[in-house]
């Protein structure tokens, strides 16, 4: 602060009077709001615009078209405004972890008494070392398959146990719990403290969630929750040794980290990610009085279906004792028609056993009949017989030679002699008559039968 302005607060008689323990003069009261507007003068002809770069932390957009966020470095941060007429041109695209270039010029802003940066204009530089750090961790886990909508497991209707990961004095429990216990007053919430941000807060959870995979079961349900904060503060979810340890949890998992424009790795990895801890509280537990309206509607329809049943098997009933008579009727009606069926087995006994007798006597007739035919067919098969065994008397050979026939052999019976061509004179034969055999010798072979005849005729004369 300068002289000047340290003067124009406190004269300087009276801090030398102050600084020799003398009594004070008439002080100078300053209001709180003149205080500002001097050193915002001061502060405007010191710097008036000025560059400065840093790396966008906290980025927001007000609903009126202003953006606020934090420009920091390694070693020191301070907030930083645009208004609605500067954003609209130069703000596109500025997000959390760019490191950017800025026309600025310095302000204290008398709201708060906080000293700010106005920018006129923003310049994107790169993105800062957290946004790139973040980005590969991201691909390798997409690379991995962790952010697959295929693994990602359905919350359960009504939970057995909520474990909520979180801080036990932020705001975010608080909030869980007071819209959960308002949606279902059965709620068993069961809180695992834990470090949310700093030194050591990923390797809580991480424990935490290792502890609570040991003790879960089906129904229940893990959460991981805090607050909105800065890409710093929010660090600690965005560990890929806890996107693993997500990954491997054996129930469903909700994130619920930061407000609905924040989002971490843990977001990305959990079976559910709700926008805040309230939105993550309605969407595990539901709403009570929802509940009870909808077990009301299917009460209704279950008495509905119940009596429309009733009344449909009523009918049935009224039909059925329709059809059904009086059981001396069905026993007079059944009588009757076992006397008419018995009237008609004794008319078909009665003609069978006719049937029989005819079929008896026609059976006896084709007895006889039979027997004749077969005393016939032997007699006529007898006599055919004979005239085979005649005619084949008549063909035999004995039957011939019994008419004076010879058959005669040269030889010694070797060959039958058929042509008298075949003998030669001299040569010796064998005739055989109907009973014995004469062997003879041949004295001469003619051609003629009747040579032999002619010329003993002529000796004779």
């Amino acid at each position: 602060m300068s002289e000047e302005l340290l003067r124009s607060l406190f004269p300087f008689s009276a801090l030398e009077s102050a600084g020799q323990g003398h009594n004070l003069p008439e002080r100078q009261v300053w209001q709180v709001s003149r205080l500002l507007s001097e050193i915002n003068y001061l502060l405007d002809g010191a710097f008036h615009y000025i560059w400065i770069e840093g790396e966008v932390s906290n980025f927001k957009r007000a609903s009126s078209g202003h953006i606020y966020f934090t420009l920091k470095d390694n070693y020191a941060q301070i907030r930083a405004v645009m208004f609605r007429s500067q954003a609209a041109s130069s703000s596109s695209g500025i997000q959390d972890g760019q490191h950017v270039t800025c026309l600025a010029r310095l302000n204290v802003y008398s709201g708060r008494g906080d000293l700010q940066l106005v920018l006129e204009s923003i310049e994107r530089k790169g993105e800062g070392a957290l946004m790139l750090a973040l980005e590969a961790v991201k691909a390798r886990l997409a690379k991995e398959g962790l952010f697959s909508e295929g693994r990602k497991r359905p919350l359960p209707l009504i939970p057995e146990r909520v474990f909520v990961i979180t801080s036990p004095t932020g705001a975010a429990i608080q909030d869980f719990i007071r819209t959960a216990r308002g949606r279902f007053k059965g709620a068993r919430i069961i809180i695992c403290p834990v470090k949310v941000q700093g030194e050591g807060a990923s390797e809580e959870i991480i424990a935490a969630l290792r502890m609570i995979s040991k003790v879960v079961g089906d129904g229940d349900v893990i959460v991981l929750t805090r607050g909105g904060g800065s890409i710093e503060d929010l660090w600690a979810f965005n560990s890929e040794d806890l996107a693993w340890e997500i990954s491997r949890a054996p129930v469903p998992v909700v994130s619920a980290v930061g407000h609905e424009i924040d989002f971490t790795i843990a977001d990305l990895v959990a079976d559910y990610r709700a926008a805040t801890p309230t939105a993550a509280a309605q969407a595990i537990f539901p709403s009570q009085n929802v509940l009870l309206r909808r077990l009301e509607g299917l009460r209704q329809d279950l008495l509905r279906a119940a009596l429309n049943r009733i009344r449909f098997e009523k009918k049935g009933v009224q039909m059925l004792a329709y059809r059904l008579k009086d059981p001396r009727h069905a026993l007079r009606e059944r009588q009757l028609r076992y006397d008419n069926l018995f009237g008609r087995l004794e008319g078909a006994l009665n003609g069978y056993k006719r049937r029989c007798r005819v079929l008896s006597a026609q059976m006896e007739a084709i007895s006889l009949r039979c027997v004749r035919a077969g005393s016939l067919y032997i007699e006529r098969k007898r006599t055919a017989l004979s005239g085979v065994v005649g005619r084949l008397e008549a063909a035999s050979p004995l039957s011939i030679l019994s008419r004076g026939y010879s058959i005669v052999y040269k030889g010694l019976g070797d060959e039958v002699v058929r042509d008298a061509e075949k003998v030669k004179a001299g040569e010796r034969l064998v005739i055989i008559p109907r009973n014995g055999a004469i062997l003879c010798e041949a004295l001469s072979v003619a051609k003629d039968r009747y040579v032999f005849k002619k010329t003993d005729q002529a000796n004779q004369v």
